[in-house]
């Protein structure tokens, strides 16, 4: 009988992770994000020397936790590897050049005349100097082994947890946020696709522009092809072409 079936009780979810979710419907979209963001930590714990190993701690237990909710996700449709492909591509040129537009407003500033010039002030200062792991990690083993994990996270375990809660629970949330899970997948609203794009200010705090209009990508590319995969791709694709850019052309303000 299938019930005797070692490998058919090894494949079921345990009975306190079926509970879980029965009392907390929000769980298995938002805990894989929720996991991610504390592992970030690690980062600032660990030393310098050990940064690669946090790294890769961090792809490992935020990587486990999303897939011990595996069986509690909904449906995550086709891939649609073509338009994913497209709009990440076309993500990463708005991420770049946007973020060039913004910086060269915010650091010329706009002539009043007489001598005066006005700065918006997008984060009340001058960007702040970017982030250059040549001075943490020197120009050795250290540094590339920082690199090459630090993209294996942005192309793996980034894209599955924040496609996992920001399209596929907090679009839904800003429509029904109690019964979130009764919202039809890629059901189109304008505050959920405004509303959403506004949050990723919270994550990308430096980058607060470029977000912004990444995210009404993302979103739209979600309500067309009401796919979760076709949405991590997209934005997996966008973290490699980025990173690579980065390190090509030591751009290190999006590292």
């Amino acid at each position: 009988m299938v019930e005797n079936d070692p490998s058919h009780s090894a494949s079921k979810p345990p009975k306190w992770l079926t509970d879980l979710v029965r009392a907390e419907p929000r769980a298995p979209l938002m805990a894989p994000f929720m996991a991610y963001l504390l592992l970030m930590l690690l980062n600032d714990v660990l030393p310098t020397s050990l940064q690669p190993l946090s790294i890769a701690l961090h792809i490992g237990l935020a990587g486990w936790v999303a897939w011990l909710f595996r069986h509690h996700y909904p449906p995550l449709g086709r891939p649609c590897v073509v338009a994913a492909v497209a709009v990440g591509i076309l993500a990463t040129l708005v991420w770049v050049a946007g973020q060039d537009f913004l910086d060269d407003i915010q650091v010329a500033g706009t002539s009043l005349g007489n001598g005066l010039t006005w700065r918006p002030p997008f984060l009340l200062s001058e960007p702040a100097a970017p982030f250059n792991p040549h001075d943490q990690f020197g120009q050795g083993w250290l540094f590339w082994s920082h690199v090459v994990l630090k993209i294996c996270r942005a192309v793996t375990i980034v894209p599955i947890v924040e496609e996992l809660f920001w399209r596929g629970f907090i679009l839904r949330a800003f429509v029904s946020w109690d019964r979130f899970e009764t919202v039809p997948w890629g059901s189109f609203a304008w505050r959920a696709f405004l509303g959403s794009s506004l949050l990723s200010v919270l994550q990308h705090p430096n980058n607060w522009g470029v977000s912004i209009l990444c995210w009404l990508l993302y979103n739209g590319l979600f309500y067309w092809k009401k796919s979760l995969k076709c949405s991590m791709i997209a934005h997996g694709v966008t973290n490699l072409a980025l990173y690579l850019y980065v390190v090509f052309y030591h751009d290190w303000r999006f590292w």
